[in-house]
């Protein structure tokens, strides 16, 4: 079974992936002339992370009933 402290380190791994893909796609953008399918790759694969983060971090926190 997973730990917690591995979910951090893995969710934390994901979100400087993340961030790293938020980069790249604002430099190739504003680069001339840039690579749309490239872009659109890069843009699908961030989108993939997200769904990622957004499990682990319903994993990591605690359901709230109000």
């Amino acid at each position: 079974m997973i730990g917690l402290n591995d979910l951090r380190v893995q969710l934390e791994e994901l979100r400087s992936e993340h961030r790293d893909l938020d980069e790249a796609i604002r430099a190739m953008a504003e680069a001339s002339p840039f690579n749309q399918l490239q872009i659109q790759r890069l843009k699908k694969r961030k989108l993939a992370l997200k769904d990622q983060i957004i499990k682990l971090e319903s994993k990591l926190l605690p359901d709230i009933i109000a």
